[in-house]
């Protein structure tokens, strides 16, 4: 259930109906409640307001039509000053950026706070009554009419400014930066089952057909095998564990969160000294929660892939924009600093008993910088202020790295991306790429020759 769960809670928060359905439900009880008060308590104790508020039903009456119909106009123009800045976000950004519109807190309370003060003033007018003999004007409702009124007039100010800056490119890198930051920070050196001690795994502990990711069932191997179409959104990784523990399995995981699966697919191959049960192939089926979209839930490579895309988008010929790619570079850095000086978790996973259960896809340094800077490559190439700032953000990576294979990954980036350079760039241009390129070599050479471990 808790990839379920997890699926249903980013569904939600990425939704527009769900903080404007609460705080309208919240406005329909407000109103309510009110009247209720107002009918059963009355309004004696508001004499000291007799200077200012009204007691005529006919007045009442106009102040709560004006004020449901100012809201409700405003939260239409609301609505769609939000359409159209998600729409030039898709286009300018990417459209996989709209997870982040969507999921944006300042746009659903705005269009909330509009329909709450809509819906309160319709539920309170239509208990105000004239007449001499029945007349009820229910006087603490409308003050909090007054009050939401108020209130809807601050979020209104609030919106103006929120929009513009919810659409400026330094705002969308930052939010996906942090985002990207924050799931590194979580998912390492923590993940499936618990990491080894250091001491190399008994390869022949693991039986011959999950020494490699295969799809073919052999003697003892079972596939844990798809039943929907999407997007892997979440893995219950506790519970895998426990379902293998439990039932004495080994698993070979032939998938992470962000890869596309179909019903022909395999998530895993379980092997077991006897033949594994139907019942716990389901049970490990629904560990994994599948989706028609990728999230950021689990899926890291998801918000890298997000930082590239805006980045290429900049460096387009038709927005031709290096200083948006050079945001994205400071964040790609940051991040692959963060991977660099943490321990990423073994593919090997053990249960508390010290028994292999779990071998995941294994998880390197290499494949960060490949995600990152390698699909970026070939489109800062084309840029001469975005290369050198490139090599400088490769620098940067190197004083975080603690071993040696870590500098060699991006002595490997740098000559990649000095030979793509090459190709695309003028001769002029390139000299000066090409001198930077030498320069942070030879800088990374050093590095490694001053002791970093192999």
């Amino acid at each position: 259930m808790r990839p379920r769960i997890l699926k249903l809670l980013e569904n939600i928060r990425s939704s527009y109906w769900f903080v404007p359905a609460i705080m309208a439900t919240a406005a329909l009880f407000l109103g309510a409640g009110s009247v209720y008060i107002d009918a059963n308590i009355g309004s004696d104790w508001l004499d000291g307001l007799s200077w200012y508020q009204s007691n005529k039903a006919d007045g009442a009456q106009q102040v709560l039509s004006t004020i449901a119909g100012s809201a409700i106009t405003v939260a239409g123009v609301v609505f769609s000053i939000t359409i159209a800045s998600v729409s030039y976000a898709a286009s300018q950004y990417g459209p996989r950026v709209l997870t982040n519109f969507m999921s944006d807190r300042g746009n659903q309370v705005t269009l909330g706070t509009f329909i709450a003060t809509f819906l309160y003033c319709l539920v309170v007018l239509r208990t105000i009554r004239g007449g001499d003999d029945k007349e009820f004007v229910p006087d603490l409702a409308i003050i909090i009419a007054l009050v939401l009124a108020l209130c809807s007039i601050a979020v209104l100010i609030f919106f103006v400014h929120h929009v513009p800056r919810s659409i400026h490119v330094n705002t969308i890198t930052a939010g996906i930066g942090r985002q990207l930051l924050h799931s590194v920070q979580e998912r390492f050196p923590s993940f499936i089952g618990d990491s080894p001690d250091g001491s190399p795994v008994d390869e022949t502990a693991i039986p011959e057909p999950l020494r490699a990711v295969g799809l073919t069932p052999a003697l003892g191997v079972s596939s844990v095998r798809s039943a929907a179409i999407g997007y892997i959104e979440a893995i219950d990784d506790e519970r895998l564990m426990a379902i293998a523990t439990d039932s004495g399995l080994m698993l070979r995981l032939n998938c992470r969160p962000g890869d596309f699966m179909d019903t022909h697919s395999v998530y895993a191959m379980a092997w077991s000294n006897s033949t594994v049960a139907e019942d716990t192939l389901t049970d490990l089926q629904s560990t994994f929660a599948v989706s028609s979209k990728r999230t950021p839930i689990q899926d890291t490579r998801f918000l890298i892939d997000e930082l590239v895309e805006v980045g290429t988008r900049a460096l387009s010929p038709g927005v031709n924009d290096p200083f948006t790619a050079i945001t994205c570079l400071d964040w790609l850095g940051t991040t692959l600093s963060e991977v660099a000086r943490r321990q990423l978790p073994s593919p090997h996973r053990f249960d508390r008993c010290g028994n292999l259960r779990v071998i995941a896809p294994p998880l390197t340094f290499t494949g960060f910088v490949d995600r990152g800077l390698g699909q970026f490559r070939q489109y800062l190439a084309t840029d001469k202020v975005a290369c050198l700032h490139a090599l400088q953000t490769i620098e940067g990576i190197a004083a975080a790295c603690v071993l040696g294979a870590q500098i060699g990954t991006l002595l490997s980036e740098v000559e990649a991306l000095r030979v793509t350079a090459s190709e695309v760039l003028g001769a002029r241009l390139f000299a000066d790429v090409e001198a930077a390129a030498a320069e942070t070599r030879s800088r990374l050479r050093s590095a490694l020759a001053d002791g970093a471990p192999a």
